[in-house]
């Protein structure tokens, strides 16, 4: 069988696929441009890709021999793995092992834009720090007694509600669907509307998958109701937010500021209007790249990705629910 990888993995998860199968890794222009793509996807069985690349009907129509996808990745919305899934492929991801590191990242950019790290960073780096500061300048804000709203309390959140109950924040949530009152109770967390969650909360900090019903959720509509002392985080995925009226938010100081590691189109360049506003710390795309992270998330892929093309079922397959 044959497979294709989309841009170069470790060496030792191309190693253990070249034991099984005749492998082909991308080497040029990342993401692999979409006609190369369809052009070596006609007589490929396995395929892993990464969260840029688009894997859409037209792809999957054209790869007759197509039967496990498997994504570097814990989102898989660059795949319609509704249609592929139909079409009898199995479509695989990598949720629980990055779930530490980004995690870890968002309470690195809740502390950033909490502190002004990036701010502090740039003023000394521009030899702007002339005298020290006095008690009215250049002051950041404390965690403690604050409201932090998650929106999405899936694996990630949920490690994020842990991580911010050692800062004595308060912790109120909105997901697709209630935790259990025993899980609640043991999170330190309350239910709330999405209404609710951003008129309450100091920081709101996004977990949620990027979905049709997700798409540009957090928009003009929901900043009008925040406080304009509060931040917003995003370590989910850009789509999310409606970008245009981020920067409008932000420009006018309806919103204390925001830290953002994902962005509607990646990458972005000094010139997004992001970089150029001050109260913004961002990231790029980097929620789960720790050495370990990184490592795990190779092997769990190709074991997916084996486990799939041996016509077993892969550690992590993604369920369609119609």
């Amino acid at each position: 069988m044959k497979v294709l990888l989309t841009r170069p993995l470790h060496d030792f998860a191309v190693k253990e696929l070249e034991k099984r199968y005749d492998v082909e890794v991308h080497t040029g222009k990342i993401p692999m441009p979409k006609d190369l793509l369809i052009s070596k996807i006609k007589d490929v069985d396995g395929l892993i890709c990464y969260p840029y690349d688009d894997i859409d009907k037209d792809v999957i129509d054209l790869a007759p021999k197509l039967k496990a996808i498997s994504t570097y990745s814990v989102g898989y919305d660059h795949v319609d793995a509704k249609y592929a899934t139909k079409k009898g492929i199995v479509v695989s991801y990598t949720p629980e092992v990055l779930t530490r590191a980004t995690a870890d990242l968002t309470m690195a950019l809740l502390l950033a834009v909490f502190r002004r790290i990036g701010e502090g960073d740039r003023l000394i780096r521009k030899n702007k720090w002339k005298a020290i500061f006095g008690p009215y300048e250049f002051l950041g804000t404390d965690l403690y007694g604050k409201t932090m709203g998650i929106f999405g309390m899936g694996r990630i959140g949920k490690a994020v509600a842990k991580r911010v109950r050692g800062f004595e924040m308060n912790i109120i949530y909105h997901n697709r669907k209630k935790l259990s009152a025993k899980e609640e109770k043991s999170l330190g967390v309350r239910y709330c509307t999405l209404d609710e969650l951003f008129r309450k909360s100091d920081v709101v900090s996004i977990h949620a998958p990027h979905t049709i019903e997700t798409n540009e959720i957090v928009n003009l509509k929901l900043f009008k109701k925040m406080k304009k002392t509060a931040f917003l985080v995003n370590t989910a995925r850009g789509k999310i937010i409606n970008e245009k009226d981020l920067v409008f938010a932000l420009k006018k100081k309806m919103i204390g500021g925001a830290g953002l590691d994902v962005f509607s189109k990646e990458p972005i360049s000094a010139n997004h209007p992001f970089a150029k506003i001050e109260n913004v710390v961002i990231m790029p795309h980097s929620g789960s790249s720790t050495v370990e992270t990184r490592k795990e998330m190779a092997e769990t892929c190709v074991k997916n990705l084996i486990l799939s093309l041996s016509g077993k079922k892969p550690i992590y397959q993604v369920k369609i629910y119609r």
